[in-house]
C-alpha cells in the first residue's frame, strides 16, 4: 500500500491466511488490526473465509464477456501489478486459476495466492476514495428514501378511509382460471417464445363481478436470467380477478440461455436483446390476435383494446419502451465513457445498447395502455429525453437495498421525468433486486447470488404487488374509479409490514427531487446528474 505522505506499507498473504483459518493475528497483521474495530475484523475474517462456488468455465465466460471485462478493468485500477500497471490480466488469470483449484476453491486468499506476480500493489488512495464515495452515496440514498417515506406518511395521515371495511385486494379474486401453454416461433428473427396464458373461466366468478369475456390482457416480461415461472404468483392472482395473463420467455436473455452461456455452450446475451425483447411482446400480441380468430380455446376471450404490461429489471426496461420510450443514443454516449466508473451496476448492462446502430427502432406498441415497471433499468439507455415521452399511466416499483438497479438513479429520479399525471412511485424499504421475484427452482437458479443480497422474506412484497397491480390495472386499464383509493399513500400504510415497509407517492417534480437531493448532499459535491464517476487512474509514484 502506498499511502502518501506516510510512505509504503506491506502485508503478507501468509498473515491473512493464518487469520482466516485460525483467527490468529500475527505481528504483521497486528499493525493494521489495532486500527480497526472488532466488528470490522470479524467482517474481514468472514470475507476471507468465504468460498465462492463458481466453476472455472463460468468465471472464464463472465470475465471474457464485455460487461465482465469492464468490471475487471475497474478492479484492476485498485489491484496493480508489481510494475504498477492495471491488474486486469493478472486478476482474470487468478480468478480462473483459483476457481479451478478443487482443494481451496475461489477465496480471497487463494485469489491472492494465484496472482501471477510476487507482489500486488494496492492503489490505496483510490481505494479509500471509492469507499468514501460509496459510503456517502449510500448515506444520500438512505436520506432520499427516508424523506420520500416521510412525505408519503404525512399524506397518508390526511386520509379517513377505513380499508378494513373494503375488499382485501391481497386475497385471491372471484374467478377460477385455466393455464394454456404455447410455443410461438418468430421465423423472421429466429426466436422461439415459450408462453403461458392464464385464462379466467367465463361464468366462474361470483355474482356481482362486472368482468366477462373478452378479458383484459396483461403481458409479463421477466428480468435477465429469469424465466416465465418468475411471476407465477402475480399471474395467478391477476387471473383470479378476471385478467387474462400472458407470461413469455425472452430466449436471448432467459435462464436457459444463461445456463448455456455459463457452461460455455452459447455466446453471452448481446446488444440486440434491447430490441428483441420489446419485439417479442409485439409478436406475442400479434400472434394472440391471430389465434383469437382460429383457436377455440382463445376465441373471443382476449380484449386487445385493454392491454397492460408488467416487467421486472430488464423486463422493466422492456415495458417502458413499449409504453413510448426509445433507446437514447445521445444519453448513452454521455454515460458510457470508458474512463468513467460507476457505482450503478446496471449502467454496465445499459451501455451494451451503445453497440447498436443508432436509429429510431419504433419499439412503442399502441395496444398497451398501462405499465408497471419493477426495479427497471433506464437511466442511460432511455434517459430523461425518452422517459418523458411516455404518455400512458405508469407505476414504478423500487427497493431501498437494490444494488443492481439503484433506486435513486433507476426509479426515483426517472419517476420525476414521467409527464403523465397518472403515475405512482412504490417504495419498499429493505427490498432488494430479488424481492419481487419468485424463489428460484433448481432449473432456473443460474445466477450465483450470495444469500446476503436476497433480502428479507419475500412474502410481504408478493402481497404488495398482488394488491397494487389489481388496483392500478382496474383503475387505469378498466376505468374503475372505485379502485383509485387503493393507490393512495394511506393504503400503503394500511398493508405495510416491517421490515419491508411500503410507501406510495403520486407526484414528485424534478425541482422537488433536486431539493431532496441537495438537502442530503453537500453543495460542493452535488453532481448535476447524480451518476457517480471517478477520475482516470494516475500511476502511483514513490
Amino acid at each position: 500500500f502506498y499511502y502518501p505522505p506516510f510512505g509504503e506499507f506491506s502485508l503478507s498473504v501468509d498473515s491473512l491466511e493464518t487469520f482466516a483459518k485460525e483467527g490468529k493475528i500475527d505481528q504483521d497483521l497486528s499493525f493494521y488490526a489495532s486500527r480497526v474495530t472488532p466488528e470490522q475484523l470479524a467482517q474481514l475474517r468472514d470475507l476471507l473465509q468465504q468460498r465462492f462456488n463458481l466453476t472455472p468455465t463460468l468465471v472464464s465466460q463472465v470475465t471474457y464477456s464485455p460487461i465482465g471485462e469492464q468490471l475487471v478493468q475497474q478492479l484492476g485500477k485498485l489491484l496493480l501489478t508489481e510494475s504498477r500497471n492495471n491488474g486486469f490480466y493478472a486478476i482474470r488469470a487468478s480468478l480462473i486459476l483459483s476457481a479451478a483449484d478443487q482443494k481451496e476453491g475461489l477465496t480471497v486468499v487463494n485469489l491472492l495466492r494465484k496472482f501471477p506476480s510476487d507482489t500486488i500493489r494496492v492503489n490505496f488512495t483510490e481505494g479509500l476514495r471509492i469507499v468514501d464515495d460509496l459510503s456517502q452515496l449510500i448515506k444520500r440514498k438512505d436520506e432520499v428514501f427516508a424523506s420520500l417515506q416521510k412525505e408519503a406518511i404525512a399524506q397518508a395521515a390526511t386520509s379517513n378511509i377505513d380499508f378494513s371495511q373494503k375488499p382485501d385486494l391481497r386475497s385471491p379474486g372471484k374467478f377460477t382460471w385455466q393455464k394454456k401453454s404455447l410455443e410461438l416461433n418468430d421465423i423472421s428473427r429466429s426466436r422461439r417464445l415459450p408462453v403461458d396464458i392464464y385464462l379466467p373461466e367465463a361464468g366462474s366468478q361470483k355474482p356481482g363481478d362486472l368482468l366477462s369475456p373478452p378479458f383484459p390482457l396483461i403481458v409479463i416480461s421477466h428480468g435477465l436470467a429469469s424465466d416465465r415461472s418468475t411471476f407465477v404468483y402475480l399471474a395467478e392472482h391477476l387471473a383470479s380477478y378476471g385478467f387474462a395473463v400472458a407470461v413469455l420467455e425472452h430466449p436471448g436473455s432467459n435462464a436457459e440461455r444463461f445456463q448455456q452461456y455459463f457452461a460455455g455452450l452459447a455466446a453471452p446475451p448481446d446488444a440486440a436483446e434491447f430490441i428483441n425483447r420489446p419485439l417479442d411482446i409485439k409478436y406475442l400480441l400479434n400472434e394472440l390476435q391471430r389465434l383469437d380468430k382460429s383457436d377455440p380455446t382463445l376465441q373471443g376471450k382476449l380484449n386487445f383494446q385493454q392491454v397492460g404490461a408488467i416487467g421486472q429489471s430488464f423486463g422493466g426496461y422492456t415495458v417502458l419502451t413499449l409504453a413510448g420510450a426509445n433507446i437514447n443514443f445521445e444519453q448513452l454516449r454521455q454515460d458510457c465513457n470508458p474512463d468513467n466508473s460507476s457505482f450503478n451496476l446496471s449502467v454496465f448492462l445499459q451501455c451494451q445498447a451503445n453497440e447498436l446502430p443508432p436509429k429510431n427502432y419504433e419499439l412503442k406498441d399502441d395496444r398497451i395502455k398501462a405499465v408497471i415497471a419493477i426495479n427497471p433499468i433506464n437511466s442511460s439507455v432511455l434517459g430523461q429525453g425518452e422517459v418523458s415521452q411516455i404518455k400512458t399511466p405508469v407505476m414504478l416499483v423500487t427497493g431501498s437495498q437494490d444494488i443492481f438497479a439503484p433506486p435513486v438513479f433507476e426509479q426515483i429520479r426517472p419517476f420525476t421525468w414521467l409527464s403523465n399525471s397518472n403515475k405512482y412511485l412504490v417504495l419498499i424499504e429493505n427490498a432488494t433486486h430479488f424481492s419481487a421475484i419468485a424463489e428460484p427452482t433448481p432449473e432456473n437458479d443460474v445466477l450465483p447470488v450470495p444469500p446476503a443480497l436476497l433480502g428479507p422474506d419475500r412474502a410481504a412484497v408478493y402481497s404488495y404487488l398482488n394488491a397494487l397491480s389489481v388496483a392500478f390495472l382496474e383503475t387505469h386499464l378498466l376505468n374503475r374509479p372505485e379502485y383509485r383509493s387503493y393507490l393512495q399513500p394511506s393504503y400503503a400504510t394500511f398493508i405495510s409490514k416491517e421490515p419491508l415497509n411500503l410507501s406510495i407517492l403520486q407526484s414528485l417534480s424534478v425541482a422537488q427531487f433536486d431539493r431532496v437531493w441537495s438537502g442530503s448532499t453537500p453543495q460542493s459535491s452535488k453532481p448535476s446528474n447524480p451518476q457517480p464517476t471517478s477520475t482516470p487512474y494516475q500511476p502511483l509514484r514513490q
